[in-house]
Formats: C-alpha cells, structure tokens, sequence
C-alpha cells in the first residue's frame, strides 16, 4: 500500500515525468545506435534509412528516433495490422514482421519489426524497428523496379508473421528469405540488426517500469501526449480559419511520361485541420503509386513542420489533424497497384501541403524544392570479389528560398529525414566505382528572386567492372520547383548517361546495362526564388558573380545588374537598368 501511495503521488510529480521522458527518447536513440552499428547494409549504417519508436499498449506513438521522416504516421498504421491478424494470441517472446505497403507500410524493401513489451505479463507496450533493406528480390536486383506493373515484381511481401517465438528466431522465415533474395547475407544481417533495435527497447523499459512503476510510467505516456496536442492544438488555433488549395503534378509514373495531377485542400477550422487530397489521380499502372500509410507520413510531416518542428515526435501531436482521401488513388492505391516508387508519390503529398500552407507561415515554409529523392540504383559484379553489389542513396538537391533568406543548396529532401549521402571515400572503398565529380549544379540554376533558391548537385560515377546495370526514377524532371511572392521556379532533376560514345539526359530508367568506363551521373535541379527579382540588392547579386553561382549574363537578364565576370558590380548602370524596368 505505502508503495502504490507512493507512485501515485510521483505521477503528478513533472520532474518524474521529464525524466522518465528522457530515458524513453534515449532508448529510442539507443535502438538506432544498435540498429546501424550491428546493420551490414551502408544504406542503414552510412545513409541512416531506418526509424525506431515506442507505441503504447494502445498503439498510439509516444517516442520515436529522428530518422526518416517517413515511418512518422507507418508505426501505428503497421502495428494495427499486426494486433487485427493475431489478436489475443500475441504473447510475450513474440517478435512480428511486416512490410506490406497495403498494412500500413511503404514498400517492400522497407522491413519493420515489431515486439510486444510484456511487463509482469501485461502487456504495456510495443518496440518497432524499420529499416530499408537493399535486396527483397523481385524483377530487378534492387527490387525498385521503376517499371513494374505489379507488387508482385518489387520483391517478397511480408502481411505480418511471427518471426519469433519466446524470443527465438523462426528458421523456416529465415530460410524463406535465404532463397528469395539475391543478397541474403546482408538481409539476414540486417534482419538480426533490427532484432536487437527492439530487443534492447524491451531491456530498458523493463528497467523504467521497474524503476518507476506502471503507474507512473503511464501517467508519463498520457502527459507526452496530452502536452503535444495542447500545443498543436494552439497552433493550429493561432492560423486563420479558412480553406487553402494547392495543385501539382507527378511527372509520370515509369511506363508513361503523362503528367498526373495531384491536389489538396487544407481546412483549417478553430483547432483542426483537415488535408484532402480528393480529386487527386487514380492510381497509376506504374509503382510511383503509395498506400495510405505513406500519404497519411506525408502529411504528417509537413504539419509537424509547421506545428513545432524541433520537438520530438509523438501521436499527440497529429490529434487535431484529419486526412481525407479515397481508395484507389495515386496516394492510396490498392493492390496489385506497385509501390516501390512510393517515396516519390509521397513526396508529391508533402509537396502539396507545403505549397498550400506556404502563405501561412512563410518563416517556416520555404518556396518550392527539387523535391525528388532522385533515387538511381548502380549495382552488378563486384571484379574484385567476384559478388553482387548494389548501391542506393538519396541525392541532395535545392530547397526554395524563404522570406528573409536564400534557399538551401545539396540538402537531403523533406521525405528522407535525418538521412545523408554516402562518403566518397566509402563508396569507392566497398564498390567498384569511382566518383569523377561531386559539385553544386550552378549550370542548372536556381530560381530567381529577392531571396534566390539553393542550387542543386551534381553526382557522377564511372563504372570500374565490366558486369553493371542501372535504373532510376526522378520526380520534377518536367515540373519545376515553384516559386513564392514573385519568386521564379527553380530547375530540374535528370540523370546523364554515358554509354557505348553516346550520351543522354533520362528521368526515368529502367534497367540499363553498363560496362567499364560508362558514368553515370544524378544531377539536381535548384530551389524557387522568393520575392521579384529585381528586388534583390546588386550586391548580393555581384557577390553570387564572384563566388561562381551566377554568371554576368544572369545577373542582367535576372536581376537588371551590370556586374563584371569578377564580381565588379557597375552601380550606375544597374540603378538606370532598374530605374527603367529593364
């Protein structure tokens, strides 16, 4: 009785709270060191494509890494279809397996785990691990094909299985993924990697709970997320009531170029605000389609951004928000609809909200950004081992300009999260490539305008081995980033391509084979400007001529400035060019 008294009154004790809140986020960051350090695949260990959480005993998310922005709204949506499939048979021991894009997920090679935490044999809540990993099988080594027609082509599907029992390992899964993927050891490593991720979360909650009790521990849970909706819920009270619309378009879906246009209208009512993205396409014959898990990441994302984006993520915060969409769509297709290009039709959702609030809080919401993952896979014979590789990153490139600074040049895209690009040194290290360039894409240019956007980059390879292949698919190859308050539109992603003396500019690739000698090279467009041009001082116009972001002919095509090749700005020129609106 004295001790139950006594966790009572420590419930209500917000020093308790704040620890205990603290020791939660550490096991989550925990979970993440586990899982890249023990990982085989440098897309998980260098690029860092995983995310890690701690759901409640109800399923809600009360702690999660920072990882792939993502996985934000997939954890619940994945656990839910985890708990309508085994219902009252989970036990604790249980570790669960899913990567079905249509349960929750993103696509095939993205591999959640998730283990149910029992303490005292109740069961108080949920460790998930998702990581990406290189090879599921499928048409193509890799598993994304940008051609597929069907799920069937994007490798093996997992709708949840148990691939543990009291905490042993299922041989027959792991013989199941043995022989269906071409990368099996790297799988299976990762597969384990993720398996300790959960496990460890398992160690150190039992260690809060027996520290602190349940009780405490649950008040810490309702506090979380209590306190993050209270603050969502403010700020989304502090925006006008209104409706706000946006428009985009998908640059075809890798069978087709046709444009595909995709919509949204936010509703923002007191302290809710609904996205719908009805009239959006249907969905496309090609995998640039996703399911709802990823529209509803998407989504989420962009809110959170908005609401408050340093502060860790939790499900309380998404409590005022609302998304509508159809079945059937480009943003929530349904089988036997492909999905390994999700993360681009994802990236289009983001895209969308981002535009349609932009005028809202343009101190939070830049102009428009190159947007596209940009993802080009490089795989083949290694001729030193003689062994498959295959490499994946996600390409950096120019975010828009906002209303009292330039855009942002080579940074990872709003999808990915706290991911980056891999090392040169790396790279040439582990593959039989050679990166003959690494530069911004000033040639492509930006958009123009008071604040002017970050420039995009520049990634090329040559192949060293005589058995190559590569395919890719890119986002805003056709539409360009979009411009704010006057602001122009930015420049566009594509991949040059160097084979047998010929040379072509591509978007969408499927599987070309290559040999010693080919380059290959991901080029990414720039960001949007912000503001008219002609309002951008000369001297900052002269200053980006002298540090080679533009070129003289820009300078007075663009902005109206007489400036020479070494920065010399030509002041009365450039105040009568002005003067007259030239």
């Amino acid at each position: 009785m004295a001790r139950m008294a006594a966790q009572a009154a420590r419930a209500d004790d917000p020093v308790t709270r704040e620890i205990i809140r603290g020791k939660l986020l550490a096991t989550v960051d925990e979970m993440g060191i586990v899982l890249a350090r023990a990982s085989m695949s440098p897309v998980i260990y260098e690029v860092l494509d995983f995310a890690c959480g701690i759901l409640d005993a109800k399923g809600e998310l009360i702690v999660q890494t920072n990882g792939i922005t993502l996985f934000t709204g997939t954890f619940g949506e994945q656990l839910a279809s985890i708990r309508r499939r085994f219902g009252d048979t989970i036990r604790d021991g249980d570790v669960f397996m899913t990567n079905d894009p249509y349960e929750g997920g993103t696509h095939t090679c993205d591999i959640a785990l998730i283990k149910p935490i029992f303490i005292g044999g109740t069961l108080e809540a949920f460790a998930i691990s998702v990581a990406h990993w290189v090879e599921v099988g499928g048409s193509v080594a890799g598993s994304i094909s940008p051609d597929a027609r069907e799920i069937y082509q994007e490798g093996i599907r997992f709708p949840g299985v148990r691939v543990c029992r009291d905490d042993k390992l299922q041989q027959d899964i792991v013989e199941l993924i043995r022989i269906n993927v071409r990368l099996p050891t790297m799988a299976l490593g990762d597969l384990n990697a993720e398996l300790a991720a959960v496990r460890i979360a398992d160690t150190r909650l039992k260690e809060i709970y027996a520290k602190y009790g349940a009780v405490v521990v649950h008040e810490t849970y309702h506090h979380i997320l209590e306190s993050s909706e209270k603050l969502s819920r403010a700020a989304v009270r502090a925006l006008p009531d209104g409706v706000y619309r946006a428009e985009d378009w998908i640059d075809g879906d890798g069978i087709t170029d046709e444009q595909i246009k995709v919509c949204v209208e936010v509703r923002i009512k007191g302290d809710e605000i609904s996205f719908d993205f009805t009239g959006s396409s249907a969905q496309r014959p090609g995998p640039i389609n996703c399911a709802y898990g990823a529209l509803l990441s998407a989504a989420k994302t962009i809110f959170k951004a908005m609401v408050d984006p340093q502060a860790p993520s939790n499900e309380g915060w998404f409590r005022p928000v609302k998304i509508i969409c159809p079945p059937g769509t480009v943003f929530t297709a349904r089988p036997p609809a492909p999905t390994g290009w999700y993360y681009e039709g994802s990236a289009q959702a983001s895209e969308l909200v981002w535009k349609a609030l932009a005028p809202l809080a343009p101190e939070r919401f830049s102009a428009g950004s190159y947007m596209s993952l940009c993802g080009t896979y490089i795989g083949g014979r290694n001729p030193a081992t003689g062994e498959m590789f295959v490499h994946i990153e996600p390409a950096v490139g120019g975010w828009g300009a906002a209303d009292n600074r330039d855009g942002t040049a080579a940074l990872i895209a709003t999808t990915d999260g706290d991911t980056y690009n891999y090392s040169v040194e790396l790279m040439e290290a582990k593959y039989p490539l050679r990166v003959r360039q690494y530069a911004l894409n000033i040639a492509g240019g930006v958009g123009a305008g008071r604040y002017r956007g970050g420039h995009g980059a520049i990634r090329e390879f040559e192949i060293l081995g005589d058995e190559a292949f590569t395919y890719c698919g890119m986002g805003r190859s056709i539409e360009k980033p979009w411009g704010l308050a006057g602001g122009r539109e930015g420049s566009n992603n594509y991949l040059d391509l160097h084979t047998n003396g010929t040379h072509r500019t591509l978007s969408r690739v499927p599987y070309v084979a290559l040999k010693k000698g080919d380059r290959v090279a991901v080029v990414t467009g720039g960001g949007g400007g912000y503001g008219a041009p002609r309002t951008r001082p000369a001297e900052d116009v002269a200053a980006d001529v002298k540090n080679g972001y533009l070129t003289p002919e820009g300078a007075l095509e663009d902005y109206a400035v007489a400036v020479s090749s070494d920065g010399r700005l030509d002041q009365a020129v450039t105040d009568a060019l002005r003067a007259r609106g030239a």
